[in-house]
């Protein structure tokens, strides 16, 4: 039986791959990978010329059904995300949950750990989030206006995966929400962290979105929002 390994992936700077992620990516039979571009990339920086095979959101179940046969035959696979940790809001979950369920206890899973946006992000917010409500992407429509209450509502910070297409709104609902409910906010946002213009912006869901606004050029890469409520002064 082959070994199913989970290789969390620079979010940015390449040079963020581990020394172990490297290995096992060199020595693995298969990568499995969102993106096959994207992931040749990150493999021709290392000059790692193991073969890559496409698992995505819309891998179906004959791509699974592939992917457990070639652990069956023995082949060592490695899992990567376009970038960070696989499993945190990619499909990387639903195929570690698959193939449990057919292989049990038979197949070894492993983790080969490293960079995530969400720890990255946490680590240069500053106090009060040493716990939190982590909701990955928030749905686009249906339940979107749900979640954002129960951030509200929630006795603890939330953090969120916010793209460069839905920043804007993302903000302009908290104002609205904050309002609504009577609940002033405070949200910290991380722009391409690890990359050359990593940015770190912080203050009312207002003026975090006045600075926004102002740099079209900030409006780019990926965002990580921390949402919490805004302290009382003592």
């Amino acid at each position: 039986m082959g070994i199913l390994r989970i290789v969390a992936t620079p979010i940015g700077n390449l040079k963020d791959l581990t020394h172990r992620a490297e290995r096992t990516l060199k020595e693995s039979d298969f990568v499995l990978c969102e993106d096959t571009r994207i992931t040749k990339r990150l493999l021709d920086h290392y000059r790692i010329v193991t073969p890559t095979l496409s698992y995505h959101q819309h891998s179906g179940d004959l791509k699974t059904d592939k992917i457990i046969a070639l652990l069956k035959e023995g082949k060592n696979l490695a899992l990567v995300s376009d970038a960070g940790t696989p499993g945190l809001s990619d499909p990387g979950s639903k195929l570690v949950t698959a193939v449990r369920e057919e292989l049990g206890d038979a197949v070894k899973i492993e983790s080969v750990p490293g960079v995530s946006a969400l720890t990255a992000a946490i680590s240069i917010a500053g106090v009060g989030f040493d716990r939190f409500l982590f909701l990955g992407f928030l749905p686009h429509k249906k339940g979107r206006q749900t979640m954002l209450k129960a951030i509200f509502k929630s006795e603890y910070p939330a953090v969120v995966y916010e793209s460069k297409h839905r920043i804007i709104k993302l903000l302009e609902e908290l104002i609205k929400m904050s309002a609504e409910l009577k609940i002033p906010a405070e949200v910290k946002v991380a722009r391409e962290l690890t990359k050359l213009f990593e940015s770190f912006y912080s203050g009312s869901p207002e003026k975090v979105l006045e600075e926004l606004r102002s740099d079209p050029h900030s409006l780019k890469g990926e965002f990580v929002v921390l949402i919490n409520k805004k302290q009382k002064d003592s």
